[in-house]
């Protein structure tokens, strides 16, 4: 424990000075938004969620027999990727 307080009380040796200067820096701008690109995604979403609806009511209209998530949820999960996709690139 008092070795490690000594070198406290002990001159340092000085950094070298190579190490004191910042070498390089690298900003990278963000990609602006594409309007367009967000119109088809809010365009792709309101399909879909005609699409669920349209299947929900076919689903309980005829005698299918499964549920109706079976086709929905693929769906909306392929979205969320789609979307994440284009919101999280760099």
């Amino acid at each position: 424990m008092f070795a490690n307080l000594l070198q406290y009380f002990s001159p340092r040796d000085p950094e070298p000075v190579d190490t004191a200067f910042i070498t390089e820096v690298r900003v990278h701008q963000p990609v602006p938004a594409n309007p367009r690109a967000e119109k088809i995604i809010l365009l792709c979403w309101g399909l879909m969620a005609v699409k669920h609806v349209a299947v929900i009511w076919a689903v309980h209209h005829y005698a299918v027999p499964f549920h109706q998530l079976w086709v929905n949820f693929p769906t909306f999960l392929l979205g969320l990727v789609a979307t994440w996709a284009y919101y999280a690139r760099d």
